[in-house]
């Protein structure tokens, strides 16, 4: 049985609208409109302005009233951002008319924990883009799409419909105009005596076909699975980049964190649909524009392990911003995903690794990286050199090179002094904190003539009473460090 559900965005004009209809409510009584009023305010509904009312008796009640036109084309963007977001659940998305989107999940239940979980989830992808959503399932689109526009008056229950019994139950009481094809013949209907849409389906098929037209009655059997549906099903583009701009100026860049997550979340959607893992992104701030232009703050994220999650990419993004600098105030935000890779699912193994798997590694190192900087977070890379204070090297987690290969046969200690350290002799045997016992052969590292840096020493492996053991060496006579042999401390074993 197939499994859709319907979106539908009953407050989008307004909160399109929202950041400038509250500095213009401030000043007076404000009206929005499109043919006629569709929100008014408190101040305008208290000088007698109603929904439904045309620009003229609007304008005789109020003279001074602020009214403005629906921003369609922004309204447009806001229901491609949602159906975008939630294609994380689902790639078939549909748009639909009166601020409604549907999706089919039915080979998405059992992967999201089945319905109620899934709705959940998409409760709170769509509270991530900012808008108010009224949500229902139903095995037909069409009858997702006419819950979830009725849901007002609907019980939360049959909001969640899953078989073609329930769904006949849930449609019927409704009202007829909930049904679009309905309401150029409210007046005729009404005079028959219909309220619900039980009521229409009572009536003659012939008549109603003869009187309506064909559509209303299509519009029914579809949303009664009595014929098929066919959707055109949202585009995915093949690659991603997200504007959004800000409500107002902001000077701190933490404070962005919700805008940034409105992208974040189409961007996991996109990704989804596509099958494709983030691997580097860029985040670009807006400043000023025109005369006093700023040049854009580019924030490049690189991730070490290719990862399409929300959640985290946010602390990602978090830690970067929290170290971010303004030059100047921030507009408008723009997301790019610059790199992706096809997707790989994690491997699930019966005996799971002790300290994390290696994609807990990566993301730990990546939030670190964020946090501390690329230059503070270190591993290491052994050079092909004898001479171990250069042989030991720590470059960047970020840096791609290559560690070369070095002797393996060879004892060296896990830390390494920065700067060796001279030991005093007493009864001519090096001393740290005990007499120092020698534990191996000598090998002799003599290197370094061809850059100028010459290094002539025999190290050794020594002990102390505790039975610490240290890495010594001794410099030979012609070294160009010293013209006397001295004992010097280099390194310490675990």
């Amino acid at each position: 049985m197939p499994v859709y559900v319907g979106i539908h965005l009953p407050r989008l004009s307004l909160e399109v609208f929202r950041p400038r209809w509250s500095r213009e409510a401030e000043h007076g009584c404000v009206v929005l409109m499109r043919d006629k009023v569709f929100i008014a305010d408190r101040g305008a509904r208290e000088a007698g302005v109603c929904v439904g009312m045309k620009r003229g008796g609007v304008l005789t009640l109020s003279p001074d009233i602020a009214m403005h036109e629906r921003d369609l084309i922004r309204e447009s963007d806001v229901m491609r951002e949602v159906a975008f977001s939630l294609m994380k659940f689902s790639p078939m998305a549909a748009l639909c008319d009166e601020e409604t989107v549907v999706i089919d999940v039915t080979a998405s239940l059992r992967l999201f924990g089945g319905i109620v979980r899934l709705c959940r989830q998409m409760r709170e992808i769509v509270g991530a883009i900012g808008v108010t959503a009224r949500m229902s399932t139903a095995p037909t689109g069409q009858g997702a799409w006419l819950l979830a526009q009725s849901a007002g008056r609907a019980q939360r229950s049959k909001r969640r419909v899953l078989k073609m019994t329930s769904l006949e139950r849930a449609l019927g009481p409704l009202p007829f105009s909930a049904a679009p094809e309905v309401r150029a013949f409210i007046d005729w209907f009404e005079g028959l005596g219909c309220k619900t849409l039980d009521d229409i389906r009572r009536l003659p098929r012939a008549g109603l076909k003869k009187r309506c037209g064909v559509e209303l009655l299509d519009s029914l059997d579809r949303a009664y699975g009595l014929a098929p549906e066919l959707y055109e099903w949202l585009a995915v583009p093949p690659g991603f980049s997200a504007r959004i701009e800000l409500p107002d100026r902001i000077e701190h860049a933490e404070a962005m964190l919700f805008s940034a997550r409105r992208l974040i979340v189409q961007l996991c959607g996109w990704l989804s649909a596509q099958q494709l893992a983030l691997t580097h992104a860029a985040l670009i701030l807006e400043h000023e524009r025109g005369r006093q232009a700023v040049d854009p703050t580019i924030i490049q994220i690189a991730l070490g392990e290719p990862t399409w999650h929300e959640e985290h990419l946010m602390r990602l993004l978090k830690e970067r911003l929290g170290r971010t600098e303004l030059v100047a105030a921030v507009l408008a935000l723009r997301l790019t995903a610059t790199k992706v890779q096809p997707a790989e699912p994690p491997t699930e193994s019966l005996f799971p690794e002790p300290g994390g798997t290696a994609e807990d590694h990566n993301r730990l190192l990546e939030l670190l990286v964020a946090r501390l900087g690329a230059a503070n977070v270190l591993r290491p890379a052994p050079s092909s050199d004898h001479r171990p204070e250069h042989a030991n090297r720590w470059i960047s987690v970020t840096d791609t090179q290559k560690p070369e290969a070095v002797p393996a046969d060879l004892p060296r200690p896990a830390w390494l002094l920065e700067k060796p350290l001279q030991l005093m002799m007493k009864n001519h045997r090096p001393f740290y904190g005990s007499s120092l016992k020698l534990m191996s052969t000598g090998e002799r590292i003599e290197a370094g003539w061809f850059d100028g840096g010459l290094t002539s020493r025999d190290y050794f492996v020594a002990q102390a009473n505790d039975q610490s053991c240290y890495w010594i060496y001794r410099e030979r006579p012609g070294s160009a460090d010293a013209d006397d042999p001295r004992w010097f401390l280099h390194g310490l074993f675990g």
